[in-house]
C-alpha cells in the first residue's frame, strides 16, 4: 500500500488558508499532513470548517504564546493514540511536537527552534539540540518506526541551499548545526528520506521573502522527513510543490510503501 505524507510549514495557518492552502490540500489528498507554525490557538480555529476538512482527523498542539509556533497533524486514518510534546518543558510550551501512532508506526509533526532572530534564540536552539539528539537516539533504539516530518531549520550540505558559501556564518548553516545533522544520520542512524530517492537533487523548501529569492530560486532545503532506518526501503518518491506559494516554505510529499495501522 502506498502512503503519502506531506509536511508543510505554513507560517500562519490562517494566512495560508487565505492563499488557498486547504483547497490544494484537499485536492492533493495525502494520507497524513504535518503542519508547522500554525501561529494560532485551537479555539481560534474551532467552528471554521476550513481547518477541519471532511475526511481527515485533525490534531493540534499550540504554543502557550498566542500567534507563535504551534504544530498540527491531519490524518485520513484515525490514529491509535496522539502524543504531544517531548518532555522538555521549555520546548513543549512552544508547541513543537505532535505524534500520531498507528500500530508500530509513529508519524510526527516537528518544528525545530530557529536561531535567526538573534543570539538568544540561537543559544536556545543549541541548548535543545544535544538533549534532543539523546531523545532521538532512544527512539531509534526502541521498537517503533518513526517518520519525523517538519521544519528542522538546518540545511545539511551545500546541495541543500543555493548560496552555501555566503551562508556558512548564518543560523541554519552553521558548522555546529551541520555537524549535528551529521551525527543524527551517521551515528544515531536516522535517515533523510528525501535523499534516499533524490541523492543529488538541488531542490529547496524555503525561500526568503526578501529580495527576489523565490523568483531566482535562491532557496534552502530545511524541511525534512527523517525516518528510522527500517523504513529506508519503503521510500518510493519525493516531491516539492512549487505551483503556488502558501508561505515562505513549500509543501513536501513523500510516498512510502507501508500501511497505517
Amino acid at each position: 500500500m502506498t502512503v503519502r505524507i506531506t509536511t508543510a510549514n505554513l507560517n500562519g495557518i490562517r494566512a495560508a488558508a487565505r492563499k488557498g492552502f486547504f483547497d490544494w490540500f484537499t485536492e492533493e489528498a495525502p494520507d497524513v499532513l504535518c503542519v508547522q507554525e500554525t501561529k494560532a490557538q485551537y479555539d481560534q480555529l474551532a467552528g471554521d470548517a476550513t481547518y477541519f476538512p471532511e475526511g481527515w482527523h485533525a490534531y493540534f498542539e499550540d504554543a502557550e504564546k498566542k500567534g507563535y509556533s504551534g504544530v498540527a497533524l491531519y490524518s485520513r486514518v484515525e490514529p491509535d493514540d496522539v502524543i504531544r510534546g517531548v518532555g522538555f518543558p521549555e520546548i513543549d510550551r512552544e508547541g513543537r511536537w505532535i505524534e500520531a501512532r498507528y500500530g508500530n508506526l509513529s508519524v510526527v509533526s516537528f518544528y525545530m527552534p530557529s536561531g535567526t532572530s538573534g543570539d538568544h534564540r540561537q543559544g536556545f536552539k543549541y541548548a535543545f539540540m544535544d538533549p534532543f539528539m539523546a531523545y532521538l537516539a532512544e527512539l531509534r533504539k526502541g521498537p517503533r518506526s518513526y517518520i519525523i516530518c517538519g521544519d528542522w531549520n538546518i540545511a545539511h550540505t551545500k546541495l541543500d541551499l543555493r548560496n552555501w558559501r555566503s551562508n556558512q556564518k548564518n543560523s541554519g548553516f552553521l558548522p555546529e548545526e551541520r555537524a549535528w545533522l551529521d551525527r543524527l544520520f551517521d551515528e544515531v542512524g536516522l535517515v533523510d528520506a528525501f535523499r534516499v530517492v533524490e541523492p543529488e537533487t538541488e531542490q529547496y523548501t524555503w525561500w526568503s521573502y526578501r529580495g527576489q529569492a523565490w523568483a531566482n530560486n535562491t532557496g534552502w532545503r530545511i524541511d525534512y522527513e527523517v525516518i528510522t532506518p527500517d523504513l529506508r526501503e519503503a521510500v518510493r518518491s519525493a516531491s516539492i510543490y512549487e505551483g503556488a506559494r502558501f508561505s515562505d516554505h513549500a509543501p513536501m510529499t513523500l510516498a512510502y510503501d507501508l500501511t497505517l495501522g
